[in-house]
């Protein structure tokens, strides 16, 4: 142990430090704002993958790290559909997961909203149709916003969520 940390003190820190966003926090404020009005200070997604190659998924669990920590802005990703507000559903859906998707979209109370992220989720990415991709969430449950990208960064998925709060107010 004392290897190690006699190195670590030779070599010093070697990672860049980290350039922030300077719309990061502005468009945080705003997504807070809108869920403050909205949603009475806290908004509930619950993540759905059905059939991603895992791409979106990084993105949107960077969403919860130290640097985005989206939860500040009274975003939060619940485990069960019947507590959330909206479905974020990445990739294209799988045959096999078509089924399990209706059943969350089914359980999950209404006003809801699904939000189709990444290339893959809005029209089936390079995947498409085929024997074992039925494409776009849209030709399972009825999409109520996009945002594409493959992926698509945090920063952009929380673009995605401010357009969504502001529809309809």
């Amino acid at each position: 142990m004392l290897r190690i940390l006699n190195k670590i003190r030779k070599i010093g820190i070697v990672t860049e430090p980290v350039a922030a966003e300077p719309s990061l926090e502005a468009l945080g404020i705003e997504v807070k704002r809108r869920v403050g009005r909205r949603m009475r200070g806290s908004f509930a997604i619950r993540a759905v993958d059905a059939g991603s190659c895992n791409g979106c998924e990084l993105e949107v669990h960077a969403l919860n790290n130290p640097f985005y920590d989206v939860e500040r802005f009274g975003v939060h990703f619940v485990a069960s559909p019947r507590h959330a507000d909206a479905l974020l559903v990445t990739g294209p859906v799988s045959r096999h997961m078509a089924a399990a998707l209706q059943r969350t979209y089914a359980a999950t109370p209404a006003p809801k909203w699904v939000i189709a992220v990444g290339d893959c989720a809005v029209g089936g990415g390079e995947f498409g149709c085929s024997y074992a991709s039925l494409g776009g969430v849209d030709k399972v449950v009825p999409v109520d916003i996009v945002i594409p990208g493959c992926p698509p960064t945090p920063t952009a998925l929380l673009r995605g969520l401010l357009e969504l709060l502001k529809a309809d107010s």
